[in-house]
């Protein structure tokens, strides 16, 4: 940014010099040319907020990249226009004093908005994307596959795409004037201006639009598409670190329904930013171009029943008219930023409930529990219900205002401007332009009230990417602030625990262990009352649970922990059996082998099929599934909690036996209730309650194993 900052200040100081020397206005005793004086005054008012920019946004920092550039170009050309070096050639596409002052303005705007908290908000979504350093390969259609980096590509796309909208809005105004001519033309009935015009003006014209909005919609949808794909990817790494996605769970308001958050939010805001960064852009350039069309109106225009005569009165009436309807609007609609917000929850709440009724549809059957599942569902539906018709009856009262206010504002220039017509001060052509010029104002103006709606589902959307994302931070902050667990290498084979207290969520103390080994090549059985924190030691010794302090120092190698529930994955049986392994990480011959071992032979030629396996494989089925993983895995630490239980006790002890043999370098703790799984292990550990209602590890000798 210092660079260009440099460029705004030479191109205003060019500017100012050129003043001088064309000369004309007194200005401190100075002869000097006014416009370009005002083009070097707010071009130093744009060299500052342009060196200030470098501490802004990085996505807004872009569109102050566009501005200075243009900001210099335009100036230089109007400066050499003034001293009479512009080509002859090129005089209609000379530049007016104005489009230097007002790129200098949209500069400053930018800066001025960074402060704006809700922008504030919506830039901290949006600005790691245009900082990222991953390269890529980017299919560019006819320019062919370029590489590039995220941010240098989402610099360019955005830049490109500010550009083709200033010049169609360039393209706009044209056609403006081709309108007043056009119309001149045919009250005049001049037959030749009127061929040429539709001809030589308006079809060359329109065919560049054309031609501009394919490029436009083109290179809108790689941005898009790779933002999207980006973030997404973002926002997935971050939810599914290790132990994240467990620690989500836990830490409450912001963290619900993440899989929403990431499929349909991440891609409402993209759509949604795009639009109203580069619509408002758009919108205040058409603002500006046509506010001195209608400015320069060639009438005298008075106030209504005065004879006072006021510049630019068109203009002025556009801008209050659209003020009063901007604030009636924003009364009107305020409560819809909330009730979209929650109208947002209400359907991520039902659409997860009908999820998991899938999932669970056999012990729903099971236990008849269809009748309650319809009560559940239809309270979860009925908040929808009652939330969406508060939304209907905001927005019929948004409606009935906005469509009101839009209707009258198609005749109010005709109201204005008809008496000069009738009148003759003015011709059809500047009737019809300042019409037209009106309604651009007009619906500059009124941007925000035609999107009302929109902003409020805009404003829901980014308070939900940002407290998921602010979830995410304390999902991952948990356990990893003093005082917590620490973790550290044993210099051994054991697994040693000291001075760990695990707690609740609520802060309740459950597990007090002053100091516990749990013995490398020794076969451990963990007991002890339902509630007395077994499966939460587990978790603490698998780093994924965060309340609690203490030290756990483990070998290095490889820890498999098996829940009582295994997870199955969708898809094919042989993600499901080499889960979590990735694609190719085990053959055929290796996969079959562990199938076979774990009593699931008979599942061996449906490696390749596609099915809900989790719905498909019984509960034993299941458990077996995930000793298979155990095999192919070979852990060195391998946590069974309960993970044989819907096993007969023949079979249970089959399996431990098995994997005594087929895995002699594991070391195996197993949590359980059952007697007959004493006698496989080599040790056991009783959890005992304590006086404070908190569980310790006791050992008990166990018979060796058989």
């Amino acid at each position: 940014m210092t660079f260009l900052g440099l460029l705004v200040a030479a191109a205003s100081a060019l500017s100012l010099v050129a003043g001088f020397a064309a000369g004309g206005s007194s200005f401190l005793g100075l002869s000097v040319n006014g416009p370009l004086l005002g083009v070097a005054l707010s071009g130093a008012l744009l060299t500052l907020a342009t060196l200030r920019a470098e501490r802004i946004s990085k996505f807004l920092r872009i569109f102050s990249k566009v501005f200075a550039v243009e900001f210099a170009v335009v100036s230089l050309a109007f400066t050499l226009s003034v001293l009479g070096f512009w080509p002859e050639a090129l005089a209609a596409l000379t530049p007016p004093p104005s489009l230097p002052v007002t790129l200098a303005v949209f500069g400053m705007i930018v800066l001025a908005i960074s402060f704006i908290p809700v922008i504030a908000q919506i830039t901290q979504l949006a600005d790691p994307f245009f900082e990222a350093d991953a390269v890529r390969d980017v299919p560019l259609g006819p320019l062919g596959v370029r590489r590039m980096s995220e941010s240098a590509l989402g610099q360019a796309l955005v830049m490109t795409l500010v550009v083709l909208n200033q010049v169609q809005v360039g393209i706009n105004v044209r056609l403006s004037f081709f309108n007043r001519d056009f119309f001149d033309a045919i009250q005049n009935k001049n037959e030749t201006a009127f061929w040429y015009l539709l001809l030589s003006v308006f079809c060359v014209w329109a065919a560049i639009y054309v031609v501009s909005m394919l490029i436009e919609i083109y290179l809108e949808s790689v941005l898009k598409i790779t933002w999207r794909e980006w973030l997404t990817e973002r926002y997935s790494a971050n939810w599914l670190t290790r132990g994240g996605l467990y620690r989500m769970n836990l830490v409450g308001e912001g963290a619900d329904n993440p899989d929403q958050r990431i499929a349909e939010d991440v891609k409402s805001f993209i759509d949604l930013t795009y639009s109203y960064s580069v619509s408002v852009l758009s919108t205040l350039s058409n603002l500006v171009s046509f506010s001195i069309i209608l400015w320069l109106i060639p009438a005298a225009f008075m106030i209504p029943g005065t004879n006072v005569s006021m510049p630019g009165f068109p203009f002025w009436v556009a801008v209050l008219y659209a003020l009063v309807g901007t604030w009636i609007t924003h009364r009107i609609g305020r409560p819809l930023v909330a009730l979209q917000f929650r109208q947002e929850r209400y359907e991520a709440d039902f659409r997860f409930s009908l999820a998991r009724l899938r999932e669970y549809a056999e012990q729903v059957a099971l236990l008849r529990g269809e009748p309650a599942e319809r009560e559940i569902l239809g309270a979860r539906f009925a908040s929808i219900v009652g939330n969406y018709y508060e939304i209907v009856v905001r927005n019929m009262k948004l409606t009935t205002f906005t469509q009101s206010f839009f209707q009258a504002s198609v005749v109010i220039p005709y109201i204005i401007v008809a008496p000069y017509y009738f009148g003759g001060s003015i011709t059809l052509g500047v009737m019809t332009q300042t019409a037209g010029a009106f309604s651009r104002v007009e619906s500059s103006l009124t941007f925000f009230i035609a999107r009302y709606q929109s902003l409020a589902s805009y404003k829901a959307v980014v308070d939900r990417l940002t407290t998921f994302g602010q979830a995410i931070k304390r999902a991952q902050l948990l356990g990893k602030t003093p005082p917590h667990i620490t973790y550290g290498e044993a210099k051994g084979r054991d697994l040693e625990l000291s001075g760990l207290k695990l707690s609740l969520p609520n802060g309740r103390r459950i597990v007090d262990v002053d100091r516990l080994v749990f013995e490398g090549g020794r076969a451990t059985l963990l007991t002890g009352p339902s509630g007395s924190g077994k499966s939460t030691l587990f978790r603490a010794i698998a780093d994924i649970w965060p309340y609690g302090t203490g030290r756990i120092e483990a070998p290095a190698g490889g820890v498999m922990l098996l829940p009582q529930r295994p997870y199955v994955p969708s898809g094919t049986l042989r993600v499901a059996v080499t889960y979590p392994g990735l694609t190719g990480t085990y053959d055929d011959a290796q996969i079959a082998r562990a199938l076979t071992l774990a009593r699931l032979g008979g599942f061996v030629d449906d490696l390749d099929r596609e099915d809900n396996w989790g719905q498909r494989l019984s509960g034993g089925e299941q458990q077996r599934l995930a000793i298979a993983r155990a095999l192919l895995d070979k852990p060195d630490w391998l946590f069974l909690d309960e993970a044989t239980s819907a096993l007969d006790e023949t079979l249970e002890s089959d399996i431990y036996r098995m994997l005594r043999e087929e895995l002699p370098g594991s070391t195996i703790v197993s949590i359980g209730h059952r007697s007959t799984l004493i006698d496989l292990h080599d040790l056991r550990i009783h959890m005992k309650p304590r006086e404070d209602g908190a569980f310790a590890p006791a050992a008990v000798e166990a018979q060796p194993a058989k």
